[in-house]
């Protein structure tokens, strides 16, 4: 029997120090440090290099795509200048989560913001052609368990940290559809899944309030890799279903989320925040009829 696998720590691509930061929220102006999970590609890159851009100190994280991170890490670096540190770990194992809170919170022995936006690709790769089970499975694995988990140890170390003069922030990602519904296999296990991350970020509010803040971020049709080679009908689904008549991008999502950690939002606690683009109802937006709908 193997042992389960454990982060494998990379050095930082540059140790230079950010200066000053619209994040920076303490007297002693030490630096703003964030995790943000799944941060190799997608969403999880776009908000690690919005907080660099702010100034923060950032913690990277992938669990395979070792290329992703360090292209993460090249990009925070050489735009934004900004201080980063990469951790590989599967958040799914228990020692291996573990090992990623106790680097993570010992880098400068505190966090001011963990954003977990780390999730099972189900739709893109081999997993496309998984069965519906299959999908679930992986689904209610990383998306729910680990993210339940993860957040219970990331909760308690804020607790015990070192005290910071606004409250550290706890960010989850959710989806708009989920308390709506949507048809198909698709909605059956996003709508499942992504509800109960709501449910548990706001329970999770209640039970960390008023030391830590916890919110989730609902984005809606976000121009992913999925976004990037679906089909027409999708894409006419995607402009009709926002006010906003367009996709959303990775960016869009990635700048609500810092300013959501940002001390400007630090009266807000226990929220579910949509990034549509203001949603239509299906009934007004062309509805897709792709054959490929019911297997997504």
């Amino acid at each position: 029997m193997t042992s389960e696998p454990i982060p494998i720590e990379k050095p930082s691509v540059g140790e230079e120090q950010a200066q000053g930061s619209v994040l920076q929220s303490n007297a002693n102006s030490s630096p703003y440090v964030v995790v943000v999970t799944g941060s190799s590609s997608g969403i999880g890159r776009a908000t690690a290099l919005a907080f660099a851009n702010a100034s923060a100190h950032v913690v990277l994280h992938g669990r395979s795509n070792w290329l992703g991170a360090q292209q993460t890490s090249l990009t925070v670096r050489n735009q934004a200048g900004s201080n980063c540190k990469v951790i590989m770990a599967d958040v799914c194992r228990e020692p291996s989560r573990q090992a990623f809170v106790d680097a993570a919170f010992g880098w400068f022995g505190y966090v001011d913001a963990w954003v977990h936006c780390a999730g099972a690709d189900v739709l893109t790769g081999d997993a496309r052609d998984w069965s519906f089970n299959e999908k679930l499975e992986r689904l209610w694995r990383t998306d729910v368990e680990a993210t339940i988990q993860l957040s219970r140890q990331v909760g308690a170390r804020m607790i015990a940290q070192p005290p910071r003069t606004f409250p550290p922030s706890i960010v989850h990602i959710g989806w708009d559809q989920s308390s709506k519904g949507f048809e198909g296999d698709s909605g059956q296990y996003f709508c499942a899944t992504k509800a109960a991350v709501e449910a548990f970020s706001k329970s999770l509010a209640l039970t960390l309030a008023p030391r830590v803040r916890v919110n989730c971020v609902s984005p809606g049709w976000i121009r992913t890799e999925w976004g990037e080679q679906t089909e027409s009908g999708w894409n006419d689904r995607a402009i009709g279903e926002s006010q906003m008549a367009r996709w959303g991008s990775p960016e869009d999502v990635a700048d609500v989320i810092v300013a959501l950690c940002s001390p400007a939002f630090r009266f807000v606690n226990g929220q579910s925040i949509p990034v549509n683009g203001g949603w239509k109802s299906m009934f007004i937006a062309p509805r897709c009829t792709d054959s490929s709908a019911n297997r997504v």
